[in-house]
């Protein structure tokens, strides 16, 4: 099986990943902490800025910070002219690889005292970029991420924790525990979780609030390792109008009470659905319920993804896909590494 220069098999980055993590979150607590102490983390709130899973891994972040009343974004790298308009809000730059041409595009546009970066890879272009900068610490990663991409949802959280003197949350030091309990409690059930994928002609990714990261996540893997229509969505826009075209999808919702109503009416009328939360749901035809512990947003938003890693790793075993193999390749989405 070969893999895109630089990476580890989707398989092998799922296999290291807990050990990782866990490193990770301990490095990142030291390093945050520290760079909180010498004021980097003060003042206005962060616009995040991303493409692709580092936007979707901003998300819970973002939350998080509105959510201490701290005004915080995350934007779509892409879609904005440049130079980036004025503002007193630092933008920080996310990329795993740190080589996105969009987002160090949008982060060169601006002055450098705004500028902030996270990435894996180091150095980089966007590291170089930016003065104010914390790495992952070049974590081995899958093409489609796994490791980079909950490890990127950590640092992040971590900052969004930090901002204006906040406290860090200290039981990010048992979410390695938490991730080894989900693990052992998808293993024997992922056949069935698999299973709607199958015959589905597209799926739906939908979640409320910090989850909705988690939707979008979602639907990329879907879509880049079994190549699967697939679309995220925020649980109010879809139930908006979008929630009508369900028949021969299948369905995976994140969340609390409301996305609980959404999976019984959805399953209800034959509609299958994964329905992924801290609640205790009783499933029920056409309705898998995998329950997650209550953890604050952003810990919630990495064992979301270990539910998606496993799912797609499975459907796509089950469909014969091979998981390091991609149709199309761009050479403008990265710059080079000089």
């Amino acid at each position: 099986m070969s893999t895109p220069e630089g990476h580890i098999t989707f398989a092998a980055a799922r296999a290291q990943q807990l050990a990782a993590l866990q490193l990770a979150v301990r490095r990142l607590s030291a390093e945050v902490a520290a760079r909180q102490a010498d004021g980097w983390f003060r003042g206005p709130g962060p616009i995040f800025v991303a493409i692709g899973a580092s936007l979707a891994a901003a998300c819970a972040p973002t939350w998080t910070l509105r959510r201490r009343g701290i005004h915080a974004w995350r934007l779509s790298a892409g879609d904005h002219p440049l130079p980036f308009p004025a503002s007193r809000h630092p933008l920080l730059a996310v990329s795993q690889s740190g080589r996105s041409a969009e987002t160090l595009a949008v982060l060169s546009s601006i002055g450098e005292q705004l500028r902030y970066a996270v990435t894996n890879a180091h150095p980089s272009p966007i590291a170089a970029a930016a003065p104010y900068h914390l790495s992952l610490g070049d974590l081995p990663d899958s093409y489609a991420s796994t490791i980079g991409y909950t490890a990127t949802i950590a640092g992040l959280g971590m900052i969004a924790e930090a901002w204006d003197d906040g406290p860090a949350d200290p039981s990010w030091a048992l979410l390695p525990q938490r991730m080894q309990e989900l693990e052992d409690d998808l293993a024997g059930r992922l056949d069935d979780l698999a299973a709607p994928f199958a015959a589905a002609r597209a799926a739906d990714f939908v979640g409320a609030g910090p989850s909705l990261g988690s939707a979008e996540a979602g639907a990329l893997l879907f879509r880049e390792v079994v190549r699967l229509p697939a679309t995220a969505m925020s649980t109010r826009q879809y139930l908006h109008g979008a929630m009508e075209s369900a028949g021969g999808t299948a369905h995976v919702l994140f969340g609390g009470q409301r996305e609980t109503a959404v999976a019984r009416t959805l399953s209800g009328a034959g509609h299958p659905v994964i329905l992924v939360t801290a609640y205790e749901v009783s499933p029920g035809p056409f309705l898998q319920v995998v329950r997650l512990p209550a953890v604050p947003p952003n810990q919630r938003a990495v064992l979301e993804a270990v539910v998606l890693q496993a799912l797609v790793a499975r459907t796509a075993e089950r469909a014969g896909i091979d998981v390091e193999e991609f149709v199309f390749h761009h050479d403008d989405t990265k710059v080079p590494v000089l």
